[in-house]
């Protein structure tokens, strides 16, 4: 079932990522670029260059799983790099806060909806 929650380890690819990969091409970015397992557990997070598309890749017990979501307005605003590698480890916390556009300072919540239609 879906399961993400505080106690996993997430780490974004520091990349800009294609999002037109799929499992297979996510999980080679992570063997071969990041130099991890896709079975160990974690969750690996990819944002396309735009940073308004995000995918989050993690295998369950069941198989690999693919969180995604596309913005209509705004963009994701991902922690900034000091190093050169090509993973940067996140929270859980940094990573609700990043995908709400939620920053440090309140009046700096970042666009996403024009409104809801119901």
């Amino acid at each position: 079932m879906f399961s993400l929650n505080d106690s996993m380890r997430y780490l974004l690819y520091s990349e800009p990522t294609d999002m037109r990969k799929s499992y297979h091409t996510l999980s080679g970015l992570v063997t071969n670029n990041m130099g991890l397992n896709v079975r160990d557990g974690d969750v690996f997070i990819f944002i396309n260059k735009a940073h308004n598309r995000i995918k989050l890749l993690h295998m369950e017990p069941g198989g690999l799983v693919i969180y995604s979501k596309l913005l209509e307005e705004g963009r994701f605003r991902p922690p900034q790099v000091n190093s050169s590698g090509t993973k940067i480890q996140m929270e859980w916390l940094d990573l609700v806060m990043m995908v709400e556009g939620v920053m440090d300072d309140p009046s700096t919540r970042l666009k996403r909806l024009k409104r809801v239609i119901f």
